[in-house]
């Protein structure tokens, strides 16, 4: 019953939910990932111009 009620008020979010979770490992690896090669670059595209 409660399963009806979510799939009706979520919808398509449902499976996209479930798809998420099954690969979060994967997701969270990619996010980490972007956010420290941010960082990263950042960092060193920033030291050429203080010594200049």
């Amino acid at each position: 019953m409660t399963d009806l009620f979510l799939d009706f008020m979520l919808g398509p979010i449902r499976g996209i939910g479930d798809f998420y979770f099954e690969h979060q490992m994967i997701f969270n690896s990619i996010v980490v990932g972007v956010a420290a090669f941010t960082l990263f670059s950042k960092k060193k595209a920033k030291q050429p111009n203080e010594q200049s």
